[in-house]
């Protein structure tokens, strides 16, 4: 039995990453539906404060074990496995870190103007990272389900704000779908609730290898279930036909932000057959890698096709987050300690360049639409306003169109959005030297002494990564090069910055890539050890009563 140092306090800051984002919606509704400035600043604030708890819970976690680390909480103080466990291991505080760096940009970049799309937009927004940070705290399969669904009922009103008729049609696929997936996912937890008697995941694990054999038909129909449900909302194949259309639709924050979600369903799935079906001796023979493996290539291809033939940058997005979904589908199904470790490198690469794409999206598209942004647009006055196109210097040598012969300045915002998307095309496609590349190399290098099955993992990854540098490239020509004229949009530096938040993280994760794959690695080591984690949760005791000094009504005092 591992015994952690753990400071009596700490335990508690487990339900600070749920509790402070409901409290701030709360907050929210009660001051009114019109003060948005001051919505704007305590979305601003409660954002920021999550990510500064999630990075010291990761410190935490990272330092407190170098094999094994985790925390356990009982928010009711019942024993294990009769109450409420929330947990934090590497891999949940790598997702809590990941999510407050998306929300703190997607934030920043709301209150340039989308914030000013609807009236409950701050609200929806915490609501959401209130469902994403249990989800990925949680240890208890019922509650799982619960922050599913808190985090997609916000994702509905997120996804419709801002209006418009391609919204609703989007919308109602996007909720039908989900739906389908939740009652699924209902289904499948009284299924195993049935067969095992309890909904603690480390409990579940616990009991699985000992069920007789006339219950494992009801264990493995309820994991179908789940298996079902979680690939629907990872966006596998071919239960992702919803996914590009909907992002597409919904606002640049809101499709950002609903870059992670996918990786909700990701997590669900290694955190339950990691505990569940693990390869490791005494445990059940493993179910549904095979499927996991072949699922995640159908997905990682069928994303590289779409990349390849979208003509809009907003598929073009929403098909690369596809690709991220089988790339880690597949890893996950290979169940290879190394393996798995580079590919959550690879995930929190790929999530953070999906997210800085949807946001260039509205950016470029402004290229073509000056006149129209500019007839609308409030950008909160000069000093907010980063980039201005350049003045021509008198006397220019112009064409026969009248257009700057030689000499023509290229606009500011211009160049920063080509830089920005040039970046996002290196992450994406996974091109030395940044991010994607480190990820990708790390997977193919292990892949190379592996099987068949590894072996076409490797070759998809490949021809994905070309496909995908071809239609990067297209579009970069379209945007960027086949124009007729070089008008500079006006970004607003609330706009800028995010967008800059997001790729410097990436370039970070370049330059400290030794030290995140050293602990992507050990979050791996630790899932293909899931009796680490087992012992850690059981083992947790409820706090005992204060002692009283004070003698009971029933006892007599003494003369």
């Amino acid at each position: 039995m591992i015994r952690l140092p753990i400071d009596p306090s700490l335990p508690h800051l487990l339900a600070a990453p749920i509790l402070l984002p409901l409290a701030t919606a709360a907050l929210m509704l009660l001051i009114g539906e019109q003060r948005r400035r001051t919505k704007a600043v305590m979305n601003l604030v409660s954002t920021g404060f999550g990510l500064l708890l999630a990075l010291g819970l990761l410190v935490w976690i990272d330092h407190v074990d170098k094999t094994a680390a985790f925390g356990v909480y009982l928010p009711g103080n019942w024993p294990v496995p009769f109450g409420i466990v929330l947990v934090l291991d590497r891999l949940s505080a790598l997702m809590l870190v990941l999510t407050a760096i998306v929300a703190s940009a997607v934030v920043v970049y709301a209150t340039a103007r989308w914030q000013h799309g609807g009236v409950y937009f701050h609200v929806l927004f915490q609501l959401q990272l209130m469902g994403l940070y249990g989800a990925f705290l949680t240890a208890d399969l019922f509650n799982l389900f619960v922050f599913f669904e808190v985090l997609l009922a916000a994702s509905y009103g997120l996804l419709l704000h801002g209006g418009g008729s391609a919204r609703v049609r989007a919308g109602l696929h996007y909720i039908a779908i989900n739906l389908v997936a939740s009652l699924l996912l209902l289904i499948g937890v009284a299924a195993i609730y049935a067969v095992a008697g309890t909904l603690n995941m480390a409990d579940i694990a616990h009991k699985l290898p000992l069920l007789p054999e006339s219950d494992r038909g009801l264990l493995y129909a309820a994991a179908t279930m789940l298996a079902v449900a979680f690939l629907a909302k990872a966006a596998a194949w071919p239960l992702n036909f919803w996914l590009p259309p909907a992002y597409a639709a919904a606002s640049a924050p809101a499709a950002a932000m609903f870059a992670i979600l996918t990786k909700v369903g990701i997590y669900a799935i290694l955190r339950l057959w990691s505990l569940c079906f693990p390869n490791a001796p005494g445990a059940l023979p493993p179910f549904g890698q095979e499927v996991l493996i072949w699922s995640g290539l159908a997905t990682l291809g069928c994303g590289a096709i779409g990349m390849l033939a979208s003509q809009t940058l907003g598929r073009f997005a929403g098909f690369s987050v596809i690709a991220s979904s089988g790339t880690l589908l597949a890893a996950i199904g290979l169940a290879q300690t190394r393996l798995t470790g580079g590919a959550l490198y690879y995930l929190a690469s790929s999530t953070l360049a999906a997210c800085a794409l949807y946001l260039l999206v509205e950016l470029i598209d402004r290229i073509r639409e000056i006149a129209a942004i500019e007839e609308g647009f409030d950008d909160g006055g000069d000093d907010l306003r980063p980039f201005d196109t350049p003045a021509l210097p008198e006397g220019s040598n112009l064409d026969d169109s009248e257009q700057v012969l030689t000499g023509r300045p290229l606009p500011a915002a211009l160049a920063f959005l080509g830089l920005g998307f040039g970046t996002c095309a290196l992450l994406i496609a996974g091109l030395p030297p940044l991010s994607g590349f480190v990820g990708k190399f790390t997977m193919l290098s292990v892949l190379v002494d592996g099987d068949l099955r590894a072996w076409a993992l490797f070759a998809m990854l490949l021809i994905s990564g070309l496909l995908a540098t071809i239609g990067l490239i297209r579009a970069g020509m379209r945007h960027f090069w086949a124009g007729a004229t070089r008008s500079s949009p006006r970004i607003h530096l609330f706009e800028s910055l995010p967008l800059a938040f997001l790729l410097g993280i990436c370039v970070l994760l370049t330059l400290r890539a030794e030290t995140t794959l050293r602990y992507t690695q050990a979050t791996a080591r630790a899932l293909h050890s899931p009796q680490l984690y087992v012992e850690a949760v059981l083992s947790a005791r409820p706090v005992p009563p204060p002692r009283s000094s004070e003698p009971r009504v029933d006892q007599e005092l003494p003369p």
